[in-house]
């Protein structure tokens, strides 16, 4: 817990407008992405044509659409932007997995990797001194 207490107090005292401008930009890209499975259903279901014969596609489908749309909200707001991001974490895994699995797509493999590694970074710098979650942190 000490550990954590140190990486946020380092975090907030090392905060720079690019990096919120940076989680904000992912944030939007998550929802947009979200949004776009929603609409597309038929993308998301060719996506996952080729583990087909994994039981739970239609709550695959729904948890995918919902922590893009949920987690990119909150990771925008910077509101409990670690939760959110391990929400992330195995939606992108599972999406690099399927670039091996299936059809190779290198457009879609560094889409995927990119955007793990700005979670993992936002995983382990947090939100930043920007964010709802600073805000409330300062209120109590």
């Amino acid at each position: 817990m000490e550990s954590v207490k140190k990486w946020n107090k380092w975090a907030n005292a090392h905060t720079y407008y690019p990096l919120d401008i940076l989680r904000i930009a992912l944030g939007v890209f998550l929802i947009l992405k979200g949004a776009s499975f929603i609409t597309n259903t038929s993308y998301l279901d060719n996506i996952l044509s080729d583990v087909s014969y994994f039981p739970g596609g239609m709550i695959t489908f729904h948890y995918v659409a919902a922590a893009h749309i949920v987690g990119g909200i909150m990771i925008a707001f910077g509101l409990l932007t670690r939760w959110a991001v391990i929400a992330q974490l195995p939606i992108l895994l599972g999406a690099i997995m399927l670039n091996f699995i299936g059809d190779f797509s290198l457009r879609n493999l560094a889409t995927a990797v990119i955007v793990l590694v700005i979670c993992i970074f936002f995983l382990v710098y947090g939100s930043g001194k920007h964010s709802a979650d600073y805000f409330f942190k300062m209120q109590q």
